[in-house]
């Protein structure tokens, strides 16, 4: 059990971190409306622009490559003038970028357009997740959980636009979004500009001083690597939760909800992942999260039958809502650049998990290929405690 006594925060300073949070918690839920939407009318894309399969996986090539990019440049920026600058000018262009997207109609422009996207994307992501990590100093205590809640509470809300919205061009839905998004970070510089401690961290203690911008590479590529883990999870449930519930003869609607259910589960799980956190540890939490993941995925692919299927998706959603949250809070203890390296890699996991598993499921069956969630949830349950734990 882990409970840290802090000394009371002016008010003042309360005010001037409520801001900031609600800040930061704005464009997580950004992110997570965008790529939402950008995923869920993706057939409509493909079909507008007559790409097949192969051509398709090129423009997601495009936008991964730019996504790692920025990733990398932004772990730079970051470090020389601060995460905050990362905050309004690559959330304009990622939003309208999302907005040209829906104007492209070959390949070429597919590509090129969706290779800015993703450097939007990356550059955002280091921005508000090395906000976040200095945010999380000055609170002094755990607020990352419920920043990354955000995000997937704003994924929710993109991939319900989405749906009921199915009916129009989704060249209207990405110009409404790119448009709401770019015309938000727009109207957030000035508190962007005079919000505090987003880009200047406030060590808890002298070990926190001493530790900033001295995380070992071994404990960077760890993290990286768990966090790829977590995310090929999250690959898998987004792409392969419903394949699998059909292929048990469960209804179309019984296979949709599924990946709604392992996104339900993982809102749940964070929101309440900072209070527990605070009082066991984000080892201890992380370690029985991962290991809830792996036995109900596990016995969910076993017992065969959709309801238990379904209850597997949700215990992995629930069981790695906490980790990746974590990871990232552990990566801030090396300073940006460690946190981009550490979401580069993680994403890695994300973008070519559902590859593998697809390669493994023609080779085996699909419930053999859907073992590999479950394997490596079950390898961050027995490591977290060596990328976590402070040594």
């Amino acid at each position: 059990m882990t409970v840290t006594a802090v000394a009371p925060t002016p008010a003042p300073v309360q005010a001037q971190l409520l801001a900031s949070r609600r800040l930061l918690s704005g464009v997580f839920a950004l992110l997570g409306v965008v790529m939402a939407v950008w995923g869920a009318r993706m057939p409509a894309v493909q079909a507008a622009a007559q790409l097949g399969p192969g051509r398709l996986a090129i423009v997601l090539l495009a936008a991964a490559a730019g996504m790692v990019l920025g990733l990398q440049l932004g772990g730079r920026l970051a470090h020389r003038h601060g995460p905050a600058r990362l905050l309004a000018g690559p959330a304009i262009v990622f939003g309208l970028s999302l907005a040209l997207l829906g104007t492209c109609r070959t390949l070429t422009s597919l590509s090129l357009v969706a290779v800015v996207f993703g450097i939007g994307h990356g550059l955002l992501d280091v921005g508000a997740n090395s906000a976040a990590v200095n945010l999380e100093r000055a609170y002094q205590r755990r607020i990352m959980s419920s920043l990354h809640c955000a995000y997937s509470l704003g994924a929710l809300t993109g991939a319900g636009l989405a749906a009921v919205t199915a009916w129009a061009p989704y060249q209207v839905l990405f110009a409404t979004v790119g448009i709401l998004t770019a015309t938000a970070a727009t109207a957030a510089m000035p508190m962007i500009r005079s919000a505090g401690h987003l880009d200047t961290p406030a060590p808890q203690s002298p070990t926190d001083r001493d530790d900033a911008r001295q995380l070992p590479r071994r404990t960077v590529w760890l993290l990286g690597f768990l966090a790829a883990a977590c995310l090929l999870g999250e690959g898998a449930a987004a792409d392969w939760s419903a394949v699998h519930l059909r292929t048990l003869h469960a209804s179309e609607a019984v296979a949709a909800a599924a990946y709604a259910a392992y996104s339900a589960s993982m809102v749940v799980g964070r929101l309440f992942g900072d209070r527990l956190n605070a009082y066991f540890g984000p080892t201890a939490v992380a370690r029985a999260g991962a290991a809830l993941a792996a036995a109900g995925l596990g016995v969910g692919l076993l017992i065969d039958s959709a309801p238990a299927a379904l209850i597997g998706w949700m215990a992995l959603g629930l069981g790695l809502s906490t980790a990746v949250p974590s990871l990232i809070s552990a990566a801030g203890r090396g300073g940006p650049r460690a946190v981009g390296a550490v979401a580069a890699t993680g994403y890695l996991g994300l973008l070519t998990g559902p590859a593998a598993i697809g390669a493994l499921a023609s080779l085996t069956n699909l419930p053999v290929a859907l073992s590999l969630p479950v394997l490596l949830a079950a390898v961050v349950a027995l490591s977290a405690h060596r990328a976590l734990d402070r040594k």
